[in-house]
């Protein structure tokens, strides 16, 4: 009897260290709006979650957890869970990223003086014969016999016309590749256990995988839409990419 009573609080105390807890929270932006698709990652179980649309996450932890909070254009935020946490709901403000205004040259103006305005704005007589040289010569006609097919060469024939191809989109895979990293930071990869250097092989390897993306590369621009879109498709495609890494 003595024996099925020790296994028996054996047992209730296992279950009681060993009882997951998780943590709730809110993340609202500076100015107290509720923040959708902000990406939650507890760095010791590598498990990640999003907000939803009313800014409530929940995900898994213990005390002492360190929990990061990472959104495009806003600043990341680190936290630990502390004993309160776990008791009582998280509230979490993210800032936006300070945007770096680019230098702007600003070019000399008309001075009043004669000869520092003559020097600034008038062109070096060399400069001004090439340009009139130029200008003669792409105003002469080509001599038709140079531009004559030549015997055997194919001939596009004339008429209204029609087009053929398709217009060049404004960015190619390499172009998207690059804002996505810089728009993300390569710490958002490298907290999903992708080290720096496979960075853009991970994010190539994102786009294979079905990615959506044809009105951006013809456009050449990516919304935040976009990206919060990337990187719900990246939680998908996490745990193939690392499935081969861990075999070898």
């Amino acid at each position: 009897m003595k024996l099925k009573l020790f296994f028996f609080f054996s047992f209730i105390f296992f279950v009681h260290t060993h009882a997951q807890s998780y943590i709730f929270g809110k993340i609202t932006s500076e100015n107290g709006a509720e923040m959708e698709d902000v990406n939650v990652i507890n760095i010791r179980t590598d498990e990640i979650v999003l907000s939803n649309r009313d800014g409530h996450f929940m995900i898994s932890g213990r005390q002492g957890d360190e929990l990061r909070f990472i959104k495009a254009g806003y600043e990341r935020l680190m936290r630990k869970v502390s004993q309160e946490n776990i008791q009582s709901p998280m509230n979490i403000t993210l800032v936006r990223q300070t945007i770096q205004i680019p230098e702007v040259e600003v070019k000399q103006g008309l001075t009043g003086n004669l000869k520092i305005d003559s020097k600034l704005y008038n062109k070096p007589k060399k400069v001004e014969k090439l340009l009139k040289d130029m200008d003669q010569y792409m105003a002469k006609k080509s001599d038709p016999r140079i531009l004559a097919a030549k015997p055997g060469e194919f001939v596009q024939p004339k008429g209204q016309g029609f087009f053929i191809g398709k217009v060049k989109d404004k960015w190619d895979d390499v172009d998207l590749m690059k804002y996505i990293r810089a728009s993300l930071g390569d710490d958002y990869f490298t907290n999903l256990k992708i080290e720096k250097p496979l960075i853009d092989h991970f994010i190539y390897y994102v786009f294979a995988g079905g990615f959506e993306r044809k009105k951006i590369l013809k456009y050449g621009f990516c919304s935040d839409t976009d990206l919060n879109r990337f990187q719900r498709f990246v939680l998908t495609r996490i745990s193939s990419y690392r499935a081969p890494q861990t075999k070898r």
